[in-house]
């Protein structure tokens, strides 16, 4: 009897890493990185100024003081804060990043594969036009040669 020889660990992890999804993966989280500092930028850069017109530049510094003295900010603070401009300066993130996403990848993907199948179902119904077309010819001359039999067939 032989004897199968398992995959050593080591060749499990090469093919798990040449795996398309992995190697997809990878290429995502780092496009993402990248992403984040330009987003953040566009909060810092942007919102942060627009919200600074009407009260300060910095979302960080909003924040709601649920037991005095609310003094200082970050680990200097003093009493309970509840810092909602920290929280609402992420929510701007993730919808602005969210939004980019969708509108300058989801989107123009989704138009992209509805296109492609649009192409492919026309292709395929050009076919099958072409193909029952042809059925229809093949069995009209299939009928004309049954009757040119026919008639053969009763001169005899």
């Amino acid at each position: 009897m032989s004897e199968k020889k398992k995959p050593s660990v080591w060749e499990g992890f090469k093919a798990f890493l040449m795996r398309g999804n992995v190697v997809d993966l990878a290429v995502a989280v780092v496009i993402g990185a990248a992403f984040t500092n330009i987003v953040n930028s566009v909060v810092q850069g942007i919102i942060n100024p627009l919200v600074g017109a009407i009260g300060t530049k910095d979302l960080d510094s909003y924040a709601y003081c649920l037991k005095d003295p609310c003094t200082g900010s970050g680990v200097d603070s003093t009493g309970i804060q509840i810092r909602w401009g920290s929280v609402l300066g992420a929510t701007l993130s993730f919808v602005i990043t969210a939004a980019v996403v969708y509108f300058l990848m989801v989107l123009p993907m989704a138009k992209y594969l509805a296109r492609q199948e649009a192409r492919r179902k026309a292709k395929e119904g050009t076919h099958e036009v072409i193909e029952v077309s042809e059925l229809e010819v093949l069995k009209e001359i299939r009928d004309a040669l049954v009757a040119q039999r026919g008639s053969g067939h009763d001169r005899d």
